[in-house]
């Protein structure tokens, strides 16, 4: 199903976010939590598509998993990342043929530590990538990226949020949020929004901290991560990562509570494939499903 009929019959989602695993013991972890988590009924389910591309076999190994052995709709990340133009249109071939109709674009990360150099036949731009897939293949829905927080390559949030506008007017149907910690940056990133004329689906990008490492990796972030000071100081207060995972939980679990009480479009937790965080948000919220958080 179209993510863009979903968002017209429900009006409000709730998501979840995998990446495709490097190992057979990841990929055997990753349907535990799959497994695990569909009793939550997602409105839909996204596969990551690693920095320059580099796991595009395995994205592609991983929706039709899912596609094939689940009920869930998946929807494929898809960067400009090294790609030309005829292999972007090879591996939307590939996903219309699989049956996967639902696309998140993305400009993308380059590989670490190099600096991002369109093909020469490729794409700039997110917003160049979404006109291509709706040219081209007029019958997918297509998502794009949102940053609350500010995105590090354009420092002037003005010009961030024209770009955004960009890609809305190019065809994008909905956007999905990069990781925040503070609802007020959303809801400020929402009003900007609505001021430049953007009225699609916004979702909000929720990441549970579950270790301080984690956190400390947050931060490190391509488009970073605003923690802020309650938040540090609880989980530098905690004596474990089981007790720091009890304040990250705590702490997701309140922001979802606002922002379902705010009337969010939708909320998109980012798993890291495993499954304990989210569930215990859900068991922390009182309900079952997907559905009953909707009410």
């Amino acid at each position: 199903m179209l993510l863009s009929d979903i968002f017209e019959k429900n009006p409000m989602t709730f998501s979840f976010e995998f990446f495709p695993p490097a190992t057979e013991k990841g990929w055997e972890s990753l349907f535990h939590t799959i497994a695990d988590l569909m009793p939550l009924e997602p409105a839909y389910v996204s596969v990551t598509y690693g920095a320059g591309g580099s796991t595009r076999d395995r994205t592609h190994k991983l929706l039709a998993r899912i596609h094939r052995e689940t009920p869930l709709t998946a929807v494929s990340h898809l960067t400009c990342v090294g790609a030309s133009k005829d292999e972007i249109h090879e591996i939307l071939s590939a996903y219309d043929a699989l049956g996967v109709h639902n696309i998140l674009a993305l400009r993308g990360d380059p590989p670490a530590g190099e600096p991002f150099t369109p093909h020469p036949d490729g794409f700039l731009y997110a917003a160049d990538l979404v006109a291509y897939i709706k040219k081209h293949f007029p019958g997918m829905c297509v998502g794009v990226a949102g940053f609350p927080e500010g995105h590090p390559a354009t420092p002037n949030r003005l010009l961030e949020i024209d770009y955004l506008k960009a890609k809305v007017d190019a065809g994008a149907d909905y956007i999905v949020t990069q990781l925040f910690f503070d609802n007020r940056d959303f809801y400020d990133f929402q009003d900007r929004c609505q001021l430049a004329g953007i009225d699609v689906p916004i979702l909000a990008g929720i990441m549970p901290v579950t270790t301080r490492k984690g956190m400390e990796r947050m931060a490190e972030l391509a488009a970073g991560a605003r923690i802020p000071a309650p938040l540090l100081r609880a989980v530098y207060r905690a004596e474990s990562d089981a007790m720091v995972e009890n304040v990250g939980v705590h702490w997701a679990t309140e922001q979802v509570r606002d922002l379902i009480d705010h009337g969010v479009r939708g909320i998109h937790f980012y798993t890291l494939n495993r499954s304990p965080a989210t569930l215990r948000i859900y068991e922390a919220l009182g309900v079952k499903n997907s559905r009953n958080l909707s009410r």
